[in-house]
C-alpha cells in the first residue's frame, strides 16, 4: 500500500516547480517526519545550516542506497559500497579530514582560476559547432559535455572517452538522487561502478611508472604526513570527481540559463552589466538549485529544529527550500542578478562544503559570458516545455532548445 504523501515532494507537479511545496512545508512542518521517504524532512535556512555543522548527524550514510535488500543482493553489491565507502561525501573526521586534505591540493580557487582560460576555449569550441545554426538544444550541445571535458581533461583522460563518462555518471545521479532507489537502480549503478574501475585501473598503473601534469597523477602520488591514498580510495576519488563534478555543472548551466531567458530584464541587465556575472551565478545557484538536498544519519538521539531524532535516524537537508527561504532572502522568489551577498546553501556548508565549487563558478560564469556575447538575443525556442529530469535530489532539465537569433 502506497504511503500518502501530504505535501507532495514526490509528486509530478514539484519536478515542474517545487518551490510551492517547500514554502508550504516551512509554514507547516519545517522539520517533520516523512513516511513516504522513511526520513526528517528540514527546510528552513537557519535548520539546514545547523544540520550541515551538526557533527552529531553523520555523512557515513552509504548503507541507505542498498536498505532493506535481501541478503544475496547485498553480496553482489558489495563493489559499489566498498566504491562509495570512500568518497569524501561519505566520511566524517579524521578520515574526512585526511582524504578531503589531500584532494583540496587540486581544487583550490588559484589552480581553478588558472583554468578559466582553457574553459574559455572549450565554451568556444563548442559554440563554434552551432555557428550559422537558428537553434541549439543547450543541454546535450553545451551544458553537457563542457564539465565532462574538463574534468576528463583534469584527470587526463581521452576526449573521445567522454561519452562513456557520461553515461556511467548518469547511473550513479539515479541512484543518488531519489528519495528511495529501486533495485533495478542501484544495480544499473553497480554495473557503472565496475566499468568505472575497469577503465581506471590501467590509468593507474600507468601513472605509477610515468605520472604525468594532471589529477589522476597527483592522487596517485598524493601523500599527506606520511599516508597515501589506497588504490581503491583512488578509484572512489575519481568516481566521486567525475559524478560531482559533472551533474551538477550541467545543471547550473541549463537551470540558470532557463531562468534568465525566462526573466529577459535580467539577461537584459547581464548584457549591459557583464561585471555583475558573478554575483548572477551565485543567485542562479540559490534561484533554482542543481542539488535540491542532501542526507545525514543521526549519530546520537538529539533535539533538532524541535523535534526529538533517534540515532540512526535519516535526515533530509532540503537546501533548495533553504535557498527560498524569506526568513533569510528578501523576496526570495525573484531573480535577482543585482542581490549581494547571496549566502545560499547550493554548495553545502561546514566541514563538507563542496570541493568543486570554484570549478563549477568558473564554468559557469564562463559559459553566460559567451552566450551573452555571442547571442545576445536568445530566447527560448516557441512552444517549447522545459522537461525536467525525473530526479528528486537533482533537478536539471532533458532538453532545452533556444533560438539563437530570433527574427523580429
Amino acid at each position: 500500500m502506497e504511503v500518502a504523501d501530504p505535501y507532495g515532494l514526490l509528486s509530478p507537479e514539484r519536478r515542474q516547480n517545487p518551490y510551492p511545496f517547500y514554502a508550504r512545508l516551512q509554514r507547516e512542518a519545517p522539520v517533520h517526519f516523512s513516511e513516504p521517504w522513511g526520513a526528517w524532512v528540514v527546510t528552513r535556512y537557519a535548520d539546514v545550516n545547523a544540520g550541515f555543522r551538526d557533527m552529531r548527524l553523520s555523512s557515513i550514510r552509504t548503507g541507505m542506497f542498498s536498505q532493506g535488500m535481501p541478503e544475496e543482493v547485498l553480496r553482489k553489491l558489495e563493489p559499489m559500497s566498498r566504491n562509495m565507502a570512500s568518497w569524501l561525501l561519505f566520511h566524517d573526521a579524521p578520515s574526512h579530514t585526511r582524504l578531503r586534505s589531500l584532494i583540496n591540493k587540486a581544487f583550490t580557487p588559484r589552480m581553478m582560476e588558472a583554468l578559466r582560460p582553457r574553459i574559455q576555449a572549450l565554451v568556444g569550441e563548442l559554440l563554434d559547432a552551432v555557428r550559422g545554426k537558428a537553434q541549439m538544444e543547450v543541454i546535450s550541445e553545451l551544458a553537457n559535455p563542457l564539465p565532462v571535458i574538463v574534468i576528463g581533461e583534469m584527470l587526463g583522460l581521452p576526449r573521445e572517452d567522454r561519452y562513456r563518462l557520461k553515461q556511467w555518471s548518469d547511473k550513479l545521479a539515479t541512484l543518488i538522487g531519489t528519495g528511495r532507489p529501486t533495485l533495478a537502480e542501484v544495480e544499473g549503478a553497480l554495473g557503472a561502478i565496475l566499468e568505472f574501475e575497469d577503465y581506471f585501473r590501467p590509468l593507474l598503473a600507468q601513472r605509477r611508472t610515468q605520472p604525468g601534469n594532471d589529477l589522476l597523477s597527483a592522487l596517485v602520488q598524493a601523500e599527506e604526513q606520511g599516508n597515501l591514498l589506497s588504490e581503491q580510495e583512488v578509484l572512489s576519488t575519481c568516481t566521486l570527481v567525475l559524478f560531482a563534478g559533472h551533474e551538477t555543472t550541467t545543471n547550473l548551466i541549463g537551470n540558470g540559463l532557463l531562468a534568465l531567458l525566462r526573466h529577459p530584464e535580467q539577461w537584459e541587465l547581464l548584457r549591459g552589466a557583464p561585471e555583475l556575472l558573478p554575483d548572477a551565478v551565485e543567485e542562479l545557484l540559490r534561484y533554482d538549485s542543481p542539488v535540491q538536498f542532501t542526507n545525514r544519519v543521526a549519530a546520537v538521539d538529539l533535539e533538532f529544529g524541535g523535534q526529538t531524532l533517534r540515532k540512526g535516524d535519516r535526515v533530509i537537508l532540503m537546501i533548495a527550500a533553504a535557498n527560498r527561504d524569506p526568513a533569510q532572502f528578501s523576496e526570495p522568489d525573484r531573480l535577482d542578478v543585482r542581490r549581494k551577498e547571496v549566502r545560499h546553501q547550493g554548495f553545502g556548508m561546514g566541514p563538507h562544503y563542496c570541493v568543486g565549487a570554484a570549478l563549477a563558478r568558473v564554468e559557469a560564469q564562463e559559459t553566460f559570458a559567451a552566450l551573452l556575447r555571442r547571442f545576445p538575443r536568445m530566447q527560448v525556442a516557441p512552444g517549447a516545455l522545459p522537461e525536467w529530469v525525473d530526479n528528486v535530489g537533482f533537478r536539471g532539465l532533458q532538453s532545452l532548445p533556444v533560438v539563437l537569433e530570433p527574427t523580429a
